[in-house]
């Protein structure tokens, strides 16, 4: 249905207003979306350029429009600020991605999930301390409702000429291109002539991948020794292998149609990578196709190709054959299969139906062609030493990608997701190196059993979504730090460093505890993280020279009424620390 609330079906939907009382609020949380704000720097100097960050979290299926042509009274999202003495550049909108209405039958540009638009702002000379104040608007609907949402927001902007600008909360990303809705034309015949002959192509490319190499002259002479009584029935089965690799791109091409329609939602690749968990097991994927292509472990070929169970199973069993054979393809054809589906999400249903299924007549029909001219098996070029080659590069290249993808996991999750990898290769090596053709079944069972083991609990532990902690940290800078200290206020300064393994256990063992985060906040503590990663930061210059300390982890303590700062050196510090922190009146 068309999401407009002036149709009959939705004449009950609703202009629904952020309820405001006293002080404008930096989050917002409805039935239908969290929205916050953050600003790149708390403090900035005059004459300067910072940015605010607008974050979304939208629940189930509601989404917001990014264009006004399929936007319910033309209203898509719209966000304004302003603040006296700060100018606002255009905001910088995520990347829109398609939402499949099947009201209107095509494909429509939205912004859903978690998603953020940052607006830039330069300062002026006379700028003072103030409030942004930021103004939301835009239609919200999910697969069956709409309404009209409009929020304001407000977040607190301190100005310095002593603020430090040199660790920003988060970059500006690039501009996005604006993306339209797709139109009608999108399976015009320009597209149809590119897209067909580029399917057969891709589809024949299959086969010369070095999963499916070895097994193309196996199946033409099983098919051509089941069909030596007559050349009809050798056709026969090379056809009915044939459409058995088709029926293996019938199956995706039913998921195609059953994630278009069924679910009422386009599947946007581009979103996943969006999703830590998705970025991680994607990487892992790839870790693990790269330890098959350096031969860690092999996959077998079913005895119905490869042996001699199957001479009596007559068409329907070259039919499955052929599904099994397009099957076995996949672990050095995953990145053409991801990508042509992902395509396929994008274009009219009829289009990508007989795309998929053209990429599987491609892929069949060396097949059928080596069974009517058995000879031309003969001037195939043979398994040798230059499938090896091939095979151990394309394992390189996967790595390639799965470094490439790693580079997208959160900071706070990339050391545990790289132990895990390194523990992820070691159990497929036992999986595939511990055991040969004369391993015992008992023997075989246990090794594997082991591995599997391995992965599950180290993933477990490693690759669990970290702890958040209530503690609301503020990064180093000098000024703050001395500002609070004329006020009276406590301060905690937590020395730490990206490459200290003893400050992540400081982080899980201490201060991630509710009871240190309540007892923080309870005594209005100043909740300093000082990185000292680099040898040139601040941070680093002062821990030595004002501190006097050059050993991670460590924390210090400025107490109102004390001249003398507190130490508390390592990791074994919660009884001191609260000691201390129940010290402060």
């Amino acid at each position: 249905m068309r999401k407009l609330c002036l149709i009959p079906f939705l004449a009950a939907c609703c202009i629904c207003f952020a309820e405001q009382a006293g002080p404008l609020q930096s989050k917002i949380t409805t039935d239908i979306v969290e929205v916050s704000l953050e600003l790149q720097h708390a403090w900035v100097r005059p004459l300067s350029s910072s940015a605010l960050a607008v974050k979304f979290n939208t629940a189930g299926t509601w989404h917001f429009y990014a264009d006004a042509d399929t936007a319910p009274g033309g209203k898509k999202l719209q966000i304004t600020a302003r603040l006296p003495g700060a100018e606002f550049s255009e905001p910088i909108l995520p990347s829109s991605h398609d939402y499949f209405d099947k009201g209107l039958n095509q494909k429509i540009r939205v912004y859903s999930g978690s998603f953020t638009v940052y607006l830039p702002f330069k300062t002026a000379e006379n700028i003072t301390d103030g409030n942004i104040e930021v103004q939301i608007s835009g239609a919200v609907c999910s697969d069956q409702l709409c309404r009209i949402e409009e929020y304001s927001l407000g977040i607190p902007l301190t100005i310095s000429q002593q603020a430090d600008m040199n660790s920003p909360a988060f970059r500006l990303p690039a501009k996005q291109p604006t993306k339209k809705t797709p139109a009608a034309a999108t399976a015009n015949g320009l597209t149809v002539q590119i897209a067909l002959p580029l399917a057969i192509i891709a589809g024949l490319l299959l086969n010369v991948m070095p999963c499916v190499w070895p097994v193309l002259p196996i199946v033409v002479m099983r098919l051509v020794g089941q069909a030596r009584q007559s050349r009809v029935k050798s056709m026969l089965y090379g056809a009915g292998f044939w459409i058995g690799i088709v029926l293996f791109f019938a199956a995706l091409a039913i998921l195609n149609i059953a994630l278009r329609i069924g679910f009422g939602s386009v599947y946007n690749w581009g979103d996943q990578f969006r999703n830590p968990e998705f970025i991680i097991a994607m990487t892992a994927l790839m870790v693990v196709l790269a330890m098959f292509m350096f031969g860690v472990f092999n996959i077998a070929i079913p005895a119905s190709i490869s042996g001699q169970n199957g001479d009596k199973k007559g068409l329907l069993g070259i039919v499955a054959m052929g599904f099994l054979a397009a099957l076995l393809s996949t672990p050095c054809s995953f990145g053409i299969l991801i990508a042509v589906f992902a395509w396929a999400q994008t274009q009219a249903l009829w289009l990508a139906t007989l795309t998929l299924l053209l990429i599987g007549a491609g892929m069949g029909l060396p097949y059928f062609l080596l069974t009517m001219i058995p000879g031309l098996l003969k001037k195939t070029p043979k398994p040798g030493r230059w499938m090896e080659i091939f095979k151990i590069t394309t394992g390189f290249i996967l790595l390639f990608i799965a470094a490439k993808l790693f580079d997208s996991v959160p900071q706070s999750r990339a050391v545990p997701t790289l132990y895990f990898m390194i523990i992820l290769a070691f159990a497929v090596w036992i999986w595939g190196g511990w055991v040969d053709y004369n391993t015992s079944k008992l023997r075989k069972y246990i090794i594997r059993i082991i591995a599997i083991v391995i992965i599950l609990v180290s993933g477990r532990y490693l690759l669990a979504e970290p702890k958040q902690s209530k503690i609301d940290w503020q990064d180093y800078n000098a000024a703050v730090i001395a500002q609070a200290r004329e006020q009276n206020r406590p301060v905690l300064i937590k020395f730490t460093a990206d490459w200290c393994t003893n400050c992540t256990v400081l982080d899980l063992t201490v201060y991630k505890k509710d009871g240190i985060a309540d007892l923080i906040k309870g005594k209005h503590v100043l909740a300093v993280r000082a990185d000292t990663t680099e040898r040139d930061f601040q941070a680093t210059k002062d821990m030595n020279n004002i501190y006097g300390q050059s050993s991670l982890p460590v924390t210090i303590l400025l107490l109102p009424g004390k001249e003398d700062f507190i130490v508390l050196p390592g990791i074994a510090i919660e009884q001191k620390l609260v000691e201390n922190l129940n010290s402060i009146k």
